[in-house]
């Protein structure tokens, strides 16, 4: 029975196993054959219809594009003097999943240099990101402390940051760059597109151990530096404008001040000083509130200085003459308004008889309500908007505000006479300023400038700016009368705290209560005063204003006027002004020689260090803090060049050298090193 069923089994095997071996076979040439064609068809979309999005792919495994950063361009003031310059800094990053291994060592390294806890580099190292910031913006000296080699993963990138070397003094005006060294505020907004100049790149290729080289097959493309920018700005009356305005904010217990100066006869702004004040080098420590630049973008009700108009508009179109007298009601003088209700107009202090002339030096609203009658809506009007009341001056600086000046159309039936004395119309600083510049320049406006220059990086001048009249506002004899006019406020009337002694000085005071939420707030005004001297050739005017003055006499003849006059005394006394340059002194030996002499003001008080130094060589600044060593050298008319940050190591040329004007002195600086004190 076995023998049977063994058998049958092999006829069964014998006369069935050719056939299945041959469908097996097929079987498997037919798989053979499809993977083969699925193969040819991936090659075919690899190689022919994708193969530019797979070169991509592969160039990026064994290629990189490295940025290389053009260097922003160099700010200076109206005397070379450097406000914003650049350091190379050094920064490190890390590829987490390369420096896996590593991480822990990579950490303590980073730890006890930097002396942050292990854990906050070990969180950075365990991030599921290719890329990640260690340490950014460190001085470059930590480059020779890490050892690359050893730590796997770890990257060094130099960066430029940006320096600002006058520390507060102008920090709303000069304003800041972000993380991407871009241009965010004040000038360095303002000029971007011409200081950030265009990056270049290189290409490097990595290696089998993944190390990046640069390579000569591919091109490599160099960065092109940004332009310098040279501004109108005078950094020693811009300091000088800031300390006193500060003194005077404290004095007055006012929330803040602003004071601009400029050069009535060019259009040249000198200094725009703001309190409180801003450190660009952390601007982002301040609230959005305080770094703007009030004087452009701040609008408010300006008060009696806006009875420049109204005199203006009067004396031009013949109404009256300077002696014409009125009567100023003792006081307070009751109107009509459209709704029937009266409303009462007052004068701070009551007068009876005043000629015109007299109603300007007491400020008299009363007077001056009267006089818009005789003037007329539309020759008011007129004349505002020629003053550029309404219009922004399209000074270089980012967000001008226009103000608001209504058409006549628009006003009720007592708006001209408000108007008159600085209601119902809304301006800004440098409004005011340029309004005033025009009286001063004999009836002309001109346009308000900040930038003086444009150069390239390697000094070829490419702009300068010129003056540019706007308009004339009023005729040449009226100016002078104008003048006149302000000049007796100053003498005679509510600006005699602006006077100078052996200088002739015109201004006018104003006060204006601050309107807010829809109403007038008690007991919170806007005090200013704008002047400008000498009266016979005007070369500075200054414009002062109080914010909330809170010291007893909240007008601004007794907060502005004062603030004023200690700013001019100290321009016009040049042994105030920080920086005297080419100034004759006498050696020791008792021999007149002509040298170079700065005056720096001392930290910590009003005492000043006199240094001196032949003006042929080239002066030591080693062992000084960088600002210290620039201004040196600025007041030499060098052109000092920085490396790093601290204390400066050495210079290059050396000291003792020959010298020329602009030469370019090169600071190698470094942090300065404390030794720890022994205990707890």
């Amino acid at each position: 029975m076995t023998e049977d069923i063994s058998k049958e089994i092999l006829h069964f095997s014998g006369k069935r196993n050719p056939s299945a071996r041959r469908v097996r076979l097929k079987l498997l040439q037919s798989a053979v054959i499809t993977i083969f064609v699925i193969i040819i068809l991936k090659l075919v979309q690899i190689q022919i219809i994708d193969s530019d999005y797979y070169r991509k792919i592969a160039k990026g495994q064994y290629e990189a594009k490295m940025p290389l950063n053009a260097a922003r361009g160099i700010i200076y003031d109206r005397n070379n003097g450097v406000i914003a310059s650049n350091s190379m800094y050094a920064s490190f990053a890390a590829d987490p999943q390369v420096a896996s291994e590593s991480a822990r060592s990579i950490a303590i390294r980073f730890s006890s240099l930097f002396g942050k806890p292990v854990k906050d580099y070990l969180k950075k190292l365990n991030s599921v990101r290719r890329f990640v910031w260690l340490e950014r913006h460190v001085d470059e000296g930590y480059i020779k402390k890490i050892d690359l080699e050893s730590l796997e993963g770890v990257v060094i990138r130099r960066e430029p940051k940006r320096l600002y070397f006058h520390d507060q003094v102008a920090g709303q005006l000069v304003g800041s760059t972000d993380y991407r060294y871009c241009g965010q505020a004040g000038i360095e907004l303002r000029y971007d597109s011409l200081l950030r100049g265009t990056d270049g790149f290189v290409i490097f290729q990595r290696d089998g151990l993944g190390h990046a080289r640069p390579t000569a097959d591919y091109p490599r493309v160099e960065p092109v530096n940004g332009h310098n920018i040279y501004l109108t700005i005078d950094m020693r009356i811009q300091s000088i404008a800031e300390r006193e305005l500060e003194k005077g904010v404290t004095t007055n217990k006012a929330d803040r001040g602003l004071v601009i100066i400029m050069n009535p006869q060019k259009g040249e702004i000198l200094a725009i000083a703001q309190y409180p004040n801003i450190d660009p080098n952390r601007f982002g420590d301040f609230p959005p509130e305080e770094r703007k630049l009030r004087a452009i973008t701040d609008v408010y009700e300006p008060g009696s200085v806006f009875k420049i108009v109204t005199a203006s508009a009067a004396l031009e179109n013949r109404v009256l003459t300077p002696d014409q007298k009125f009567y100023a009601e003792n006081g307070q003088y009751t109107v009509q308004t459209p709704n029937g209700k009266p409303k009462t107009i007052k004068d701070s202090h009551p007068e009876g008889m005043l000629t015109f002339r007299e109603a300007i030096e007491v400020s008299s609203n009363i007077v001056m309500a009267k006089v818009s009658e005789l003037i007329g809506p539309e020759k008011f009007y007129r004349t505002a908007r020629n003053y550029g009341f309404g219009i922004a001056t399209e000074i270089d600086l980012p967000a001008e505000a226009e103000g608001v000046l209504n058409k006549p159309s628009a006003w009720s039936g007592i708006s001209l006479k408000w108007l008159s004395f600085g209601y119902e119309v809304g301006v800004t600083p440098i409004q005011i300023a340029a309004a005033y510049a025009a009286v001063a320049n004999d009836g002309i406006l001109m346009k308000p400038y900040i930038c003086a220059k444009e150069t390239d990086a390697n000094g070829r001048l490419l702009r300068e700016t010129q003056p540019q009249q706007i308009r004339r506002v009023i005729s040449p004899e009226v100016a002078r009368t104008v003048k006149e006019l302000f000049r007796g406020v100053v003498e005679k009337g509510t600006g005699k705290s602006a006077m100078i002694a052996g200088t002739s000085v015109a201004g006018k005071t104003g006060t204006s209560k601050k309107f807010v939420d829809g109403r007038y707030e008690t007991g919170s005004y806007i005090a200013s005063f704008v002047g400008f001297f000498p009266v016979e050739s005007p070369q500075v005017l200054c414009l002062v204003m109080m914010d909330n003055p809170q010291g007893g006499n909240y007008y601004g003849g007794a907060t502005s006027a004062p603030v004023f006059r200690a700013i001019a005394e100290k321009i016009l006394n040049t042994s105030e002004i920080i920086y005297a340059q080419n100034t004759d002194t006498v050696c020791a030996s008792g021999q007149a020689r002509g040298l170079h002499k700065m005056v720096l003001p001392l930290s910590g008080g009003d005492k000043k260090q006199v240094i001196v130094f032949p003006p042929d060589v080239i002066p030591n600044v080693k062992g000084c803090s960088m600002k210290r060593a620039i201004g040196i050298l600025n007041a030499g008319r060098f052109q000092p060049i920085v490396n790093g940050s601290g204390t400066v190591i050495t210079q290059e040329p050396a000291a003792g050298q020959p010298a020329r004007s602009g030469m370019k002195i090169i600071l190698n600086c470094q942090p300065r090193t404390f030794a720890t004190p022994a205990g707890n």
